[in-house]
């Protein structure tokens, strides 16, 4: 238990805590070490999707609203990063916050209808921002229509000055993204331990007890909105360098659900679980059921099932239906997700004999 505010405010509630994120930090360096090259799309991918869900986290675990319209605010980021760089000739890093501080403002005009909205209302408002966006990038000549648009190289420098240092490779992107990553993550973890942090808290668990608090609840809410859709966009900056190039397509309503989805397998209100949901859906997705059907026995057995009773066609839409059981699952059993898997595993590892002796005797 905490016992002054100092260690609530605290980057790290422990120095176990501390070693173990310095360790996982040292792990997630050292994999280029290590691991072969062709892995690490797959790992880029998973860090851009780390910092939406991240980010889907401060809005839906932090205030409990949630949105289906993310996929649109990772859409004006990817775009927006890749737009500024072609046409008004800035570099990348300026570029990717500029793009996250646009999808930001687009956060706080789609947080205007939380005002009078909750639940699945305010779903259906969000939804139909991302069915908006994907519909109007996909009918622009300057977004690159239905065909799509190829992403600059992704230069660190100022090349109109002379500036240069392009990242080619994967490995190299990953060094980049990953502090990328990390500053988020820190940037998170200090938001909601602030007094907004503890606004958009106090509103999650009752709007009319925050506002008797004195709490400002339109300029919180879409407040909220705002920080979600900068990490939306960040990530989305990101995610058009690890693609190179993309259309309209990827960013759908099944993108935003499975950012959702990402976000409750973790663990709501928990900036590791958003970490361990993004890195597991991801895996899921793109990679072990990607290739399901080469998988010893299991993979034989599902085709089988497959040509028999289904179409070949349908062994490739598996992952919807892996991922609609891992939601029932972790809502019927666990509902805290992943961290609080890890919670439960930590709590039973810590209770030492003595403790259980003396509750036996209780």
């Amino acid at each position: 238990m905490k016992q002054d505010h100092y260690a609530d405010v605290g980057l790290f509630p422990g120095k176990s805590t501390a070693l173990g994120v310095l360790g996982f930090i040292l792990f997630l360096v050292s994999l280029p070490l290590y691991l072969p090259e062709y892995n690490f799309y797959l790992l880029n991918l998973m860090i851009a999707h780390v910092i939406i869900v991240v980010g889907l986290n401060i809005l839906a675990g932090g205030t409990g609203q949630i949105s289906l319209g993310h996929a649109g605010f990772f859409a004006i980021g990817a775009y927006g990063t890749v737009l500024l760089m072609q046409k008004l000739g800035i570099p990348f890093i300026p570029a990717l916050v500029l793009a996250g501080f646009i999808a930001a403002f687009f956060g706080f005009v789609v947080g205007l209808p939380a005002l009078k909205l909750e639940g699945p209302y305010l779903s259906i408002a969000t939804l139909a921002f991302g069915l908006a966006i994907t519909h109007i990038i996909g009918h622009v000549d300057i977004f690159g229509g239905r065909t799509g648009i190829q992403a600059p190289p992704l230069d660190l420098g100022i090349p109109q000055w002379g500036l240069s240092y392009v990242l080619s490779s994967d490995v190299q992107k990953y060094w980049l993204f990953l502090v990328v990553a990390l500053l988020m993550a820190a940037g998170a973890r200090n938001i909601m331990k602030t007094r907004v942090g503890r606004s958009f808290k106090a509103i999650r668990d009752s709007n009319v007890a925050a506002g008797v608090m004195g709490i400002n609840l339109p300029a919180y809410k879409t407040l909220a909105f705002a920080v979600s859709a900068f990490y939306a966009g960040i990530a989305g900056g990101l995610f058009g360098f690890v693609l190179g190039f993309f259309n309209p397509e990827p960013f759908n309503l099944v993108l935003s659900i499975t950012f959702l989805i990402m976000a409750v397998v973790g663990g709501l209100s928990s900036i590791a679980g958003s970490v361990a949901g993004a890195a597991l859906i991801t895996y899921l997705q793109f990679s072990l059921l990607k290739n399901i059907d080469e998988i010893p026995y299991f993979g034989t057995l599902l085709t089988s099932i497959s040509e028999r009773w289904f179409t070949d066609e349908g062994l490739h839409n598996i992952d919807s239906i892996v991922l609609g059981i891992i939601m029932v699952i972790i809502i019927i059993f666990e509902p805290s997700g992943l961290y609080g898997v890890w919670l439960r595993i930590k709590g039973y590892v810590q209770k030492t004999p003595r403790d259980t002796h003396k509750a036996g005797e209780v």
